[in-house]
């Protein structure tokens, strides 16, 4: 149960920070010294660049990889991804959402916060063997993003020219830092593991903090990007995301990884970090694709907020299945 609350607390505390800096410097009660923009992409950067890798290169450094079943959970990831895009598409056609609007809750629906808030929560409701399979549930996760979300997002848009090839795309995404980074630690932490090279000691010491300071520092770049106005506006859409975030897309992949026996594997492990990152919120990268493509940022802002404030309710929902049911 102290897990449960300290996730939620860092969760809270994290966006209350991000908001509050946001307030504070859009009022001029303090002048920081570079604006807020810049100060919340370094906080991404720092994050990204700096505590996850060196989190996920330890975690993965030392997990069990002997059952190459494990190898399924990117092909549940990219399930998890497109059907949830797909249901969004759904979503806005029963609600007779206008052209721009159905791009929105696209992205919505498919852009999942997998690395920052998926990731704290597996580590604090599995411990540092499920932190490690995050990285293979959501290996392909930014190409997914950049091949398929941000270009049906353009689509939607109306903006559809000067679109680059596939392979271009993909090239694009793995000359990304933060993806080459993310894959570099991934990869350097798996061939350590394979060619058995021991881990030093105290290494687990850097390991928990590190992931819950890079998660928090990642949050409260999110909070500072928080906007509350016009959420009464979006409710009904914004609550059809959060039954598709936190029921549907959950189903499907669960579903997907208990047909492939993920359940059967190392006492149901990765079926579990299936379970909770398959439930996460909609993912920041859906209000950039919204902004990016002039699409309706508000209606992505909305449904972002609430489902990552829906998560005081998910999280002991997961908790109790965790420790209940599994």
């Amino acid at each position: 149960m102290e897990r449960l609350f300290f996730s939620l607390a860092l969760i809270s505390i994290g966006l209350a920070v991000g908001y509050l800096l946001q307030i504070v410097e859009r009022r001029g009660v303090v002048t920081l010294p570079v604006s807020a923009a810049v100060l919340r992409k370094t906080l991404q950067k720092i994050g990204l660049l700096f505590f996850m890798p060196i989190s996920f290169l330890g975690a993965v450094w030392v997990v069990p990889f002997g059952d190459m079943r494990v190898a399924y959970l990117p092909v549940v990831g990219v399930c998890a991804l497109t059907s949830g895009g797909l249901l969004g598409l759904v979503l806005a056609r029963l609600t007779k959402q206008t052209f721009k609007q159905t791009g929105v809750l696209f992205c919505c629906g498919s852009f999942t916060n997998i690395g920052a808030i998926g990731g704290l929560v597996c580590f604090m409701f599995l411990g540092e063997a499920g932190f490690a399979l995050v990285a293979l549930y959501k290996m392909f996760e930014e190409i997914v993003y950049y091949t398929v979300g941000f270009p049906i997002a353009r689509f939607y848009s109306g903006g559809v020219s000067g679109q680059r090839s596939v392979g271009a795309r993909i090239l694009g995404v793995v000359k990304d830092p933060f993806v080459f980074t993310a894959l570099s630690a991934f990869s350097t932490g798996l061939a350590l593991n394979l060619f058995q090279v021991p881990r030093p000691h105290g290494f687990e010491m850097i390991t928990a903090i590190f992931i819950p300071v890079g998660t928090f520092v990642l949050i409260v770049s999110i909070g500072m990007g928080m906007r509350f106005s016009r959420l009464r506006k979006y409710l009904v859409v914004s609550g059809g995301i959060c039954l598709i975030k936190f029921l549907v897309v959950p189903l499907i992949a669960c579903s997907l990884a208990y047909l492939l026996d993920l359940h059967l594997v190392a006492d149901g492990l990765p079926f579990k970090v299936v379970l909770i990152l398959s439930s996460m919120p909609v993912a920041f990268n859906a209000l950039v694709a919204s902004s990016i493509y002039d699409l309706d940022l508000d209606m992505a802002n909305s449904c972002w907020l609430i489902s990552t404030g829906s998560l005081v309710i998910v999280m002991p929902w997961l908790y109790f299945l965790l420790q209940s049911v599994f």
